[in-house]
């Protein structure tokens, strides 16, 4: 794996080791954390948890909740494993190395059993193998890209995971929102769909998606968050979000 860096997100509040080359936790993460509502006594699952950025924030934002990271490299489990140890959340916090895409058996064999989690969060590969130029790193390659039927495979893993009512939450790219309403379509309904622009009257370059198993409620698209201002100084909003914690509201619009 390389040289490993310790790198602090949240303003702090989160002290991450991950390796120095590869993929290397950014905004997305912290995002994704940010727009997943977690209520105390809930289990919670993140599929492809990598080093466990977005499932350790969520946890060290909210108390009394149970998180299961979900990683096929094993190397990048055991890091997710020791970021929740050396950030004192390892009693909440458990890892398993699987593959998204293994049979359920293998997930409830570790201790992961269908219907059983409240919420599921996720930042599945996002790249085409087919159509883009892919990364010619290993670690970096396995985190971005994907197959036509990845996303369909995510979410189908998500909806079996998920309790009735259940919510999904997912960070995708914004030219991508077609094959996620796709994906979702299926299993879930009362999608609400939040664009993130780099900067103002620019398009977006992510979508954050909340999905909830079994609703039949209407789509609905919520006020975007903008990253950085004119002058491409972080706007105070990504700013609460990013290093001060703030979570990011699902409210109708």
């Amino acid at each position: 794996m390389g040289e490993i860096t310790e790198d602090a997100v949240l303003g702090g509040r989160l002290a991450l080791r991950q390796p120095r080359r590869g993929h290397r936790v950014g905004h997305d993460a912290i995002l994704l954390a940010a727009a997943t509502d977690v209520r105390a006594g809930e289990h919670v699952v993140e599929l492809g948890a990598g080093v466990g950025a977005a499932g350790l924030a969520l946890a060290q934002r909210a108390a009394g909740v149970r998180v299961t990271l979900v990683e096929i490299d094993s190397a990048l489990a055991a890091l997710a494993e020791d970021n929740a140890a050396r950030n004192g959340l390892g009693d909440r916090v458990q890892v398993a190395v699987l593959d998204v895409a293994a049979p359920e058996r293998e997930f409830a064999a570790a201790g992961i059993a269908p219907g059983a989690a409240a919420r599921v969060l996720m930042n599945p590969p996002f790249n085409d193998s087919a159509r883009q130029n892919l990364s010619p790193d290993r670690n970096r390659r396995l985190a971005h890209a994907a197959s036509a039927h990845t996303l369909t495979q995510w979410t189908s893993r998500a909806a079996s995971l998920l309790a009735p009512s259940g919510t999904l939450t997912l960070i995708w790219r914004a030219d991508g929102l077609a094959d996620v309403l796709s994906a979702t379509s299926v299993d879930f309904g009362g999608i609400l769909v939040l664009p993130v622009y780099p900067r103002p009257n620019a398009a977006a370059i992510r979508i954050l998606l909340r999905a909830i198993k079994g609703s039949r409620a209407p789509l609905g698209m919520m006020p975007g968050l903008t990253l950085n201002d004119a002058d491409g100084r972080p706007s105070a909003e990504a700013e609460a979000i990013l290093r001060g914690g703030e979570t990011l509201r699902w409210e109708e619009p």
